[in-house]
């Protein structure tokens, strides 16, 4: 495509935008909406407030000291249980909280997961 070209077609998408953005103007709704965002931060100014204060006071689902608490800690997953693998060939324990165990993933390879899974105590 050439610059000339490159250029038209910009200067018809702007055209089209500004079309838009006048036709936007006259709509009441948006009229409604930026009314009430003057007058919100002329009174979040007037009362010395941020955004965040006004969300936190506004948010009442959330208890005080959940707001305080990290979200990280809200959410922990339950402890992985211990589970214990006893190869009856050789009778070695594999004492593990997930399947991420080397010698568990061994013994998966050599005798089958299926097999490994019946192992356990």
């Amino acid at each position: 495509m050439s610059k000339l070209a490159e250029f038209r077609a910009l200067e018809q998408k702007l055209a089209e935008q500004l079309a838009q953005m006048e036709s936007m103007k006259s709509d009441a709704g948006l009229k409604k909406e930026m009314e009430f965002e003057e007058k919100l931060k002329a009174l979040m100014a007037h009362y010395d407030k941020g955004l965040r204060d006004i969300v936190e006071l506004l948010d009442v689902g959330a208890s005080s000291s959940s707001r305080s608490a990290p979200k990280a800690a809200a959410r922990q997953r339950k402890e992985r249980v211990l589970k214990v693998y006893k190869n009856p060939k050789t009778g070695e324990l594999v004492e593990t909280k997930g399947g991420n165990h080397k010698v568990l993933k061994a013994w998966k390879e050599q005798h089958g997961a299926q097999t490994v899974e019946s192992w356990l105590q």
